[in-house]
């Protein structure tokens, strides 16, 4: 996959349309639902020695180039063009996070903020602060 290709698909997952869905109405009334909508990504390569076995896992070591006798000056070169010997490396990723925090209800000339809840998100929260007051607990008992 290309640069310009992944960085589309980017573009496509962080865009508005993630953050604020299709607008949709019912009962008179204009519902704009709202999400966060975070991400992040990064890549590089890496050029790798020839014969350096530890910069390919599970591949062997591979021979050192023989050396040559010079060749006669009046021999043309077989390839003019020079060759990029060393195998190139490449890599990257990208992750993204959606959540949903809810939606602006418009009715008339009014419009209101209506949070969404998200049962999962509380009740992990609520079980690791019970977690952090029972260690704080057993720590003071302990004294």
């Amino acid at each position: 996959m290309d640069v310009e290709n992944l960085l589309a698909k980017l573009g496509d997952n962080l865009s508005v349309r993630r953050a604020f869905g299709t607008a949709y109405e019912k009962d008179g009334m204009l519902i704009i639902p709202v999400a966060l909508v975070a991400g992040g990504g990064g890549g590089g390569t890496a050029r790798t020695r020839l014969g350096d076995s530890a910069a390919r896992p599970g591949s062997p070591p591979e021979a050192a180039p023989a050396v040559r006798d010079a060749a006669p000056r009046d021999a043309a070169p077989r390839d003019a063009a020079p060759r990029d010997a060393a195998p190139m490396d490449t890599g990257g990723g990208f992750g993204g996070l959606v959540l949903p925090s809810g939606a602006y209800v418009v009715k008339g000339d009014q419009v209101r903020w209506v949070p969404a809840v998200d049962t999962t998100i509380v009740v992990l929260a609520s079980l690791s602060l019970v977690r952090v007051l029972a260690r704080v607990w057993s720590r003071r008992r302990r004294r």
